[in-house]
């Protein structure tokens, strides 16, 4: 039985109140204030596609690969690299080693829902693969996009003996049906007349991906338990559901609200969302639409209710921190120019041979522990660092990325340049022994405290705007594990 054996998802803790927006920007566009309702989810500045992406797929192992793993796949648009594979950078960075597969799926917002409509397909032979999808889109200011869209990531681990949900089919239709594009010289999407999007584009591609799908399934429309239709005009859901006689309350709610639209991920991040409340045998549907449409369809299965994740969807709502400061938005995403000061004028080149040579430490945080005591050290070196052995050659590769850890001391720092000052940092102790002198994320002016349970996470360590290069590292946050969120 092919489908989900675990899933998962991450959505960054900072929520952007829209009426924040729409203060600062209705002087210029009024029409703004139809959508200052509720809040969008808003990336850190050391966030992106790919950091969220990591965390997703910790959300959807819990710990542990479940399997062995011979693909990843990264689906998104926003990409921090155009010519680098950046499914690369998330399979070295879960540890996950080199004899696999790895693919970027890009270029359509339904580049999520065929990422995974692929890897289903390939699992009957080729073994378990991880998909992860991620988006951080940026948009002009003062668009109604802006208020509109949100960050957020998902992942999902397919393969046989699926004991989450079990994949029925699915349906696709490929058409050259352009709603909105982005120029490879273009910073920012182009949209078009969004009635036009909806009746032409929506109303007519789903409907027809939907009844093919339940042609060849053999399921009713009528059967159907979860719809999931993301899409940013209002009531198409409804309408295509009564178009295809898909019953009214099986529509899933889009997290326009609280959350925003995650685009090529949020039809997968919703699926996240249904996973955590669907029961044994319930169906499952799913719409991704973008150049054509995606239909899928999964029934759950009967070890769902004992498969969910550690936060999930809900879990990372819950885990929110209101932001109402626009400027900061507008600096976190590059669309205002700042003095960095001349503590920011350093010269950020990454010497890209020692980024290779040491790519375990740096990338995926990997220590080393001693054969010979048993002494874990980060990072690893060719001498035990214990004053008792010091024995040479001796370390095997020992990961710290889920090693629990708490705070020996901090500094908030605001001399030191910072994106976001002041700029915390500390020396953190690891439950199974080793320290490092890590940057903190994810806190509040001074919160941090001494004994601190702190969880490492895969963060932009910093940005080389001269040669746009991103350079990564993992960073202390307060663990949110601990307590569901």
């Amino acid at each position: 039985m092919v489908g989900i054996i675990s899933y998962g998802a991450y959505i960054p803790r900072k929520r952007l109140q829209r009426q924040a927006v729409v203060e600062a920007n209705s002087w210029f566009n009024p029409a703004l204030k139809a959508y200052g309702k509720g809040e969008r989810a808003m990336c850190n500045w050391d966030e992106d596609s790919v950091t969220m992406a990591v965390e997703a797929a910790r959300d959807c192992f819990g710990g542990e690969v479940p399997g062995e793993l011979s693909g990843v796949y990264l689906a998104t648009t926003s990409a921090p690299f155009k010519d680098r594979q950046n499914a690369g950078i998330l399979a070295t960075a879960l540890n996950l080693g080199d004899e696999l597969m790895t693919m970027d799926v890009t270029g359509s917002q339904r580049a999520g829902t065929t990422g995974l409509i692929n890897a289903l397909k390939l699992t009957p032979n080729d073994g378990n693969i991880l998909v992860a999808i991620a988006e951080k889109r940026r948009t002009k200011a003062a668009n109604p996009q802006e208020l509109m869209y949100g960050d957020g990531a998902a992942a999902f681990v397919v393969g046989q003996d699926a004991g989450v949900a079990e994949f029925v089919g699915a349906k696709q239709i490929s058409v050259d049906f352009i709603d909105h594009y982005k120029g490879d010289t273009e910073e920012f999407d182009y949209h078009w007349e969004e009635r036009w999007i909806r009746d032409e584009g929506y109303m007519k591609l789903v409907p027809r991906a939907l009844e093919g799908l339940f042609t060849e399934t053999g399921v009713a429309p009528g059967d159907v338990n979860h719809f999931i239709m993301p899409c940013l005009i209002r009531r198409v859901g409804d309408m295509v559901a009564n178009a295809t006689g898909i019953p009214g309350n099986a529509i899933r709610d889009t997290m326009q609200a609280t959350m925003g639209e995650a685009g090529t991920a949020h039809a997968l991040v919703m699926l996240a969302a249904t996973l955590e409340e669907a029961k044994p045998g319930e169906i499952i549907v799913i719409a991704g639409f973008g150049q054509g449409c995606d239909a899928l369809m999964f029934r759950a299965g009967d070890y769902i209710e004992s498969k969910r994740p550690g936060m999930g969807v809900s879990g990372f709502m819950k885990r929110r921190v209101v932001e109402g400061n626009y400027n900061k938005f507008l600096a976190f995403n590059g669309l205002t120019t700042l003095d960095h000061g001349l503590r920011g004028e350093v010269d950020r080149q990454t010497a890209l041979t020692a980024l290779y040579r040491n790519k375990e430490m740096l990338t995926a945080l990997i220590g080393g522990k001693c054969r010979k005591c048993g002494t874990v050290q980060f990072p690893k070196s060719n001498v035990c660092v214990s004053p008792n052995c010091g024995e040479f050659h001796s370390q095997n590769d020992h990961p710290f990325a889920d090693i629990p850890a708490t705070v020996q001391s901090w500094t908030a720092d605001n001399l030191t340049y910072a994106v976001e000052p002041p700029q915390h940092f500390g020396m953190v102790i690891f439950q199974e022994g080793g320290r490092l002198m890590s940057d903190i994320t994810d806190v509040d002016v001074g919160g941090v405290e001494v004994g601190m349970s702190m969880r490492m996470m895969f963060r932009i360590k910093e940005f080389d705007g001269q040669r746009g290069f991103t350079r990564y590292f993992w960073k202390a946050a307060p663990d949110f594990t601990t307590d569901g969120g």
